[in-house]
Order: structure tokens, then C-alpha cells, then sequence
């Protein structure tokens, strides 16, 4: 472990090669926020806004120089139709992308919900292949999208399930209570993490909360102290299974084959 870094000469290639091996530790892709909190949760960097700066400066600049791995901006992205060469490519690419709703017949109707939208990629790969829809809060989300939300879930027409995970702050523990308030549709709801217990079993270093946030007060009484630790600092593989053990419980494996096994006959019928 590279000790904490708080001197103002900072050595940042030791630094930037630890935070390489970081990212390439991950089977999906990562983001600099997700990055920053790993380095802070393991002692490398201080829990600081020039801290952070100072790696996105730090990283961008080995990326440039062509060895450091890839990060993920999920915030921006070129926007294009989608076009063909021919009816055949078309067609081709259709059976390639068809999918059944792979949560058919299922018992609940689930949701992954999760606070940062930078976790939306984590999720998609550890879980995209069983069809569960994946909503990222952002903070308070706005009515707008709590009612597409809440259309959705009622369209299923099955009792919804909300799994979620979100910061250990002030915001972070209300932000879910919200939501679920505004929706009104989900029957139960699964906090996978981040809790107090969570903290202090996984060594996360919390950072001094927000005075001024209105909920600390609530908060410290819960809790006894006002701090803050960002879902970001858990391990990836932790964090997935916090997730797939949740999952497990209301979703049955032979109902969830028999909905893949239709899929790919039909698939085959495009093809043809």
C-alpha cells in the first residue's frame, strides 16, 4: 500500500502506476470518481477536491502518453443514428441485439437501483444478461423520472422490488427513502449498501460529513457522528456480491432459462 499522500511535493508516478493497477484490477470499466475513491479508501490519496484534480491531471496525462488504461465518461457521448450498408447488414444486426423481456414470468419484478451513474457500467455487466432494469438515482431525482419510474414498474404487473446502494452520508440514506416515497409502487425495498456496519467491516475511511446538510442532525443521532464515505470506496467484487445475493433471493434461475431458451429460437427465426 502507498502511504497516504498529504505533503505538498506529491510523487505521483509510484501513485499513478498504483491507480493503473487499480483499473486494470476491474472487469468493467471505471470511472475517475470510482478511481479517486479507491485510491482515498486505501490510504493513497487524502479525501480532498486538489486531490482529485490532481489525479485527473495525472491519469490524463499518462493516457496521452499511451500506457494508462482507459476511463469511462458516461456524461458524454457522440450522438448518432443508427445506419446500415444494406437490408442484410440490417437484418444480420437485428438477430445479433434480439431480446426477450428475460425477467417474463417471474414471481417479482425487480430493479437495480443504485445513487451514482457511474455505477450503471458496473451493473450492466455483472447483470445485464438477466434482464433486470438498472435505475441510477443521481442524487434526488427529479418527478419526472420517478413517474416513468412508477409507469414502468406498474406496467409489469407484478409486485416491484427495489435492490439498491448508496452513499453512507446524511443525503446518501435519504436519497433512496425519497424516491421509493414519491414512486409508490415498490412493495419492498433492499439496501445492499453502504451502512454503518458495512463501513467499519470493510475499512472504509470516512471523510467529515456536512454540517449544513439539513438531514445531519437526524443522522448523528443514528449514527453519532456526521461523516460521509462514498459507495465508490467499496471493492468492485464486493459490491457485486452485495448485489448478486440480493438478486438470488427473488429470482428463479429455471424461469429466467426457460425465458433465454425461447429467446434464442426466435432468434434463429430472424436469421432465416
Amino acid at each position: 500500500m502507498i502511504a497516504r499522500a498529504v505533503s505538498v511535493r506529491v510523487s505521483w508516478a509510484p501513485i499513478v502506476d498504483h491507480a493503473a493497477a487499480i483499473v486494470e484490477g476491474y472487469d468493467t470499466g471505471v470511472t475517475l470518481r470510482q478511481l479517486f475513491y479507491r485510491l482515498v479508501a486505501d490510504g493513497t490519496l487524502p479525501n480532498t477536491p486538489s486531490a482529485y484534480k490532481s489525479l485527473s491531471r495525472q491519469t490524463a496525462q499518462a493516457r496521452r502518453s499511451g500506457w494508462f488504461p482507459a476511463l469511462i465518461d458516461r456524461g458524454r457521448v457522440i450522438h448518432r443514428f443508427q445506419t446500415f450498408n444494406s437490408p442484410g447488414e440490417a437484418r444480420s444486426w437485428l438477430g445479433r441485439i434480439y431480446r426477450r423481456d428475460r425477467t417474463e414470468e417471474q414471481d417479482v419484478s425487480l430493479y437495480l437501483g443504485v445513487e451514482k451513474a457511474g455505477i450503471v457500467e458496473q451493473l450492466t455487466t455483472w447483470f445485464g444478461d438477466l434482464g433486470i432494469p438498472i435505475v441510477a438515482l443521481g442524487g434526488y431525482s427529479s418527478q419526472t423520472y420517478v413517474d416513468a419510474i412508477a409507469a414502468d414498474a406498474r406496467r409489469q404487473g407484478r409486485p416491484a422490488v427495489l435492490i439498491y446502494a448508496g452513499d453512507f452520508d446524511p443525503s446518501g440514506e435519504d436519497i433512496d427513502r425519497d424516491f421509493v416515497a414519491r414512486a409508490g409502487c415498490f412493495a419492498e425495498v433492499v439496501r445492499v449498501a453502504l451502512s454503518a456496519a458495512q463501513v467499519d467491516a470493510y475499512g472504509l475511511p470516512p471523510a467529515l460529513g456536512k454540517a449544513t446538510d439539513s438531514r445531519a442532525r437526524q443522522f448523528v443521532a443514528r449514527h453519532g457522528r456526521p461523516v460521509q464515505v462514498e459507495l465508490d470506496a467499496l471493492p468492485p467484487d464486493t459490491l457485486r456480491e452485495l448485489y448478486r445475493d440480493a438478486i438470488a433471493r427473488y429470482s428463479d434461475v429455471s424461469t429466467y432459462e426457460r425465458a433465454v431458451a425461447r429467446e434464442a429460437v426466435e432468434r434463429l427465426e430472424l436469421a432465416s
